[in-house]
């Protein structure tokens, strides 16, 4: 009975660390674009947090002057 769940366990294991494995994009993107188009240089606030097994990046822009 041991012997079964341990060979379960190691298969379920197996299973998971293909699936993490198989697929290398683990990224969240999130983009918030709130310049002007016309604007050549925007603020901009970037941000990356990696734990691992999934990351995530976002991206916020806004114009300095927003007056038009």
């Amino acid at each position: 009975m041991f012997k079964r769940s341990r060979t379960f366990l190691i298969a379920v294991a197996a299973v998971l660390a293909f699936l993490i494995l198989a697929s290398p994009d683990h990224r969240a993107d999130i983009r918030i674009l709130a310049h002007r188009p016309g604007d050549l240089a925007p603020q901009k606030a970037q941000a990356i947090v990696d734990i691992g097994l999934a990351s995530v990046s976002v991206l916020v822009t806004w114009s300095k002057r927003l007056g038009y």
